[in-house]
């Protein structure tokens, strides 16, 4: 017993010098982010601040919004029994498996003013009077681009979520609703929303928070632009840190958006539990 004991100290003491650097490395930023007291009075002032976070609330409600209804329904039919059923699942994931900044870059060439797919393609069904339209100089359509190409790539990732949760409701409760006389509507608001709202909890909840911390794909598809109407916490904070040096008051953006992440989930667990009625 003795042994094991002197054994045990040596090893930690073997261990001393890495916890104590990983302990420094860790806990000095952790320590100097919270200690900006003025940085954090700059913010409540920034008058870009608050846009920024509007811009970003807007973007991570209306994306996941969509991906959720999307989603469930490419779920829905991809579990449902058809042949060819595994190639459709597989093809389904390779939005989701592609580079976001490779897959951002194709859609800047998509949404391209002169030579863009999108202003060529309307144009031929005749809804543009032009095949040049400038779609990211303009903070309306850019907004939108955003959301298109945001929703192409991660509504597959969705579905996956959603499917896990469609896996673990039994069949019976299927037969026994149609025994019932329940038809396929009745079926999915009595039998499938209902269980599958735990899962759908934890997928809204997951993407709200990737939504909410999106960088790249914005980065390369807008820059932020234009005139920052684009702009992210994300896009902002890094702005603010690589393009005017200013490390202090990025650290402060970065713990406000750490802290606007606490909030939206909190808020969105209370109103989950609030709606399950406990």
């Amino acid at each position: 017993m003795r042994d094991h004991s002197r054994a045990g100290a040596v090893n930690w003491l073997y261990a001393a010098p890495a916890m104590l650097v990983m302990a420094v490395v860790g806990l000095l930023p952790i320590g100097y982010t919270f200690g900006l007291a003025g940085e954090y009075h700059r913010l409540a002032l920034d008058t870009r601040f608050w846009p920024v976070v509007r811009t970003t609330l807007s973007l991570t409600a209306v994306t996941v919004a969509l991906e959720l209804v999307l989603g469930l329904a490419v779920a829905l039919v991809l579990w449902s029994p058809f042949p060819g059923r595994g190639l459709a699942r597989a093809a389904v994931l390779i939005p989701w498996a592609l580079p976001t900044a490779v897959m951002a870059m194709a859609w800047r060439w998509i949404f391209n003013a002169d030579s863009g797919v999108m202003g060529d393609l309307l144009f031929r069904l005749g809804l543009v009077a032009s095949p040049q339209v400038p779609w990211l100089a303009d903070a309306t359509s850019a907004f939108w681009a955003i959301v298109l190409a945001d929703v192409w790539k991660t509504t597959p990732f969705m579905a996956v979520l959603l499917m896990s949760g469609l896996a673990a409701i039994p069949d019976e409760l299927y037969e026994a609703a149609a025994l019932d006389g329940a038809g396929p509507v009745r079926r999915f608001l009595v039998v499938t929303l209902p269980l599958l709202k735990p899962t759908i909890v934890v997928a809204v909840i997951f993407r709200a928070i990737q939504t909410f911390g999106l960088f790249d794909l914005v980065f390369v598809l807008t820059g932020g632009g234009p005139g920052g109407r684009t702009q992210t916490i994300a896009v902002y904070a890094y702005d603010v840190v690589f393009r005017y040096q200013e490390l202090a008051y990025g650290c402060a953006l970065v713990v406000a958006m750490a802290l606007c992440l606490v909030l939206m989930t909190g808020l969105m667990l209370g109103a989950a539990r609030g709606g399950s009625g406990r």
